[in-house]
């Protein structure tokens, strides 16, 4: 009766130090989902090659195991630490520019991030998303339009940020208003969207855990360059998930988790000037921001393992 299992192509199908790779992955069945079998066949291959390189020690090995082990303890349903280390790792980000390769002039991906809440509260353009006061008072306006400039009105735009300490709001239940510096606008019939915030700052990824534990060992930093959060969709285009970044954080050209692009840095503009400060409900000095969306038309679904 022939086996359901894959061969090893040798004299022999036992293990051993050179064909290690070979060995595993020969054991996977004829018969398992032939993604998942490329898959897993690449991670095997460069997993022992990578083992073979470094040669470890029963003691290194046992303490790569021991810090998977702890990453995974610390994971909870608002925290997910695996998330962090891939991002650290700058694996979260290759994967989103892999799925997310659009035509020239269109706005590019970057990380989700673990703080994102949906069903955030929906305002009118020009309302304030800040609700404890804290910060410098900025306003963000600019056009949703498609590759060739057209507008796109009724886009969907879900914004979030950090407050003036460097947190988010899911992170200081009970200290911060709920939904603080969230919100949901919709561009208007010429693709226009405005709204109030305050100006971003940098602040730290959480440190207190094995990924933190891991960044000092290496010699980094926890810091991200200090930015807002976007997703915007409209019907019959790609979603986009990005940031707008601050273009004097000391931290852009080492963000934590590579998550800089330089398409991504806006300008920043400060104006004071009392009659402008008053149309937008202001006191002088505040932050002025102008940033365009413009979104490809949809493309194929991504490919899943089952």
């Amino acid at each position: 009766m022939q086996s359901s299992t894959s061969t090893v192509q040798s004299s022999s199908p036992y293990f051993d130090e050179a064909r290690s790779a070979e060995v595993v992955n020969a054991r996977m069945s004829n018969d398992a989902n032939p993604r998942l079998r490329q898959v897993m066949s690449v991670l095997v291959k460069h997993l022992h090659a990578a083992i073979k390189e470094i040669e470890p020690t029963h003691e290194e090995w046992f303490a790569a195991v021991r810090f998977l082990t702890e990453t995974g303890q610390m994971c909870t349903d608002w925290r997910q630490e695996y998330i962090l280390l891939s991002d650290i790792l700058g694996v979260s980000m290759l994967v989103d520019a892999i799925n997310h390769r659009r035509p020239s002039g269109a706005t590019p991906n970057t990380i989700l991030g673990p703080f994102y809440v949906a069903n955030a509260p929906e305002y009118p353009n020009g309302a304030n998303i800040c609700l404890d006061g804290k910060g410098e008072p900025m306003v963000v306006e600019g056009r949703v339009t498609d590759i060739k400039g057209k507008p796109i009105p009724n886009a969907k735009l879900e914004v979030w940020q950090t407050n003036d300490d460097g947190f988010y709001d899911v992170q200081q239940k009970g200290i911060q208003p709920d939904s603080n510096l969230r919100g949901v606008f919709t561009s208007d019939a010429e693709g226009r969207y405005w709204f109030k915030s305050v100006k971003p700052r940098h602040y730290p990824i959480p440190s207190d855990g094995p990924v933190g534990k891991l960044l000092s060992a290496m010699g980094r930093h926890p810091n991200r360059a200090a930015h807002l959060h976007f997703i915007v969709t409209a019907p019959g285009f790609d979603p986009v998930i990005t940031h707008i970044f601050t273009p004097d954080c000391p931290y852009l050209p080492e963000d934590a988790v590579f998550g800089v692009k330089r398409e991504l840095i806006a300008d920043f503009n400060q104006i004071d000037d009392d009659e402008a400060a008053k149309r937008v409900g202001f006191s002088s000095p505040f932050w002025l921001v102008s940033w365009d969306f413009t979104l490809a038309t949809s493309s194929k679904p991504v490919r899943a393992i089952p």
